[in-house]
């Protein structure tokens, strides 16, 4: 099947909204997400209105990409943030250099594999927007117990930094970084 790897649009609200909730129902979501599907679902339509329009196509402070199907369903989403240095992190951690930071990663699971490619492709759309807005490095963080998400990770060209994070909310837990650089 192929799938059309594209940024999102401001009035795509709810259908990222939907792909969001699907994510956070995955029998792996705990390690994946930061934020659970009860918490996600309580959000009021005005957050996902805006959450949308801040990473939509054109923006430049965070771009979220879908792979579409040919029936139209989104089955694959991850976005970029762009993090100043200076600023601070989702953890707490104060950025050292400007960069992108991969978060939201998620593929249904009759699309992954690297058969369908799917994960491959938002991978290379967020790379290659990373670099075109001037960046030159960009991390993820992965959870030390998710290793087919690791060993996806390491595929695509990501590696160690050697730089951990605690999970909120979950003591003694930790998440990995990994990172690219500009070719």
């Amino acid at each position: 099947m192929n799938h059309v790897i594209r940024s999102i649009r401001s009035d795509e609200w709810a259908k990222v909204k939907e792909l969001r909730l699907i994510a956070l129902r995955d029998p792996v979501a705990h390690l994946a997400f930061l934020e659970t599907y009860e918490d996600a679902a309580a959000k009021p339509d005005a957050f996902w209105r805006e959450r949308a329009a801040g990473a939509a196509e054109g923006t430049t402070e965070r771009q979220q990409f879908v792979a579409v199907d040919e029936g139209g369903e989104w089955v694959g989403s991850v976005t970029v943030l762009v993090e100043e240095a200076g600023s601070q992190d989702p953890f707490g951690s104060v950025v050292e250099q400007s960069q992108g930071h991969l978060v939201g990663v998620f593929v249904r699971p009759e699309h992954r594999g690297s058969g369908a490619g799917v994960t491959g492709a938002l991978f290379e759309a967020a790379l290659e927007w990373s670099w075109g807005i001037g960046l030159d490095r960009v991390r993820l963080f992965v959870h030390e117990k998710n290793g087919r998400a690791e060993a996806f990770y390491r595929k695509a060209g990501f590696v160690p930094s050697g730089g951990t994070a605690e999970v909120p909310g979950a003591p003694g837990e930790r998440e990995l970084e990994f990172v690219i650089t500009r070719p």
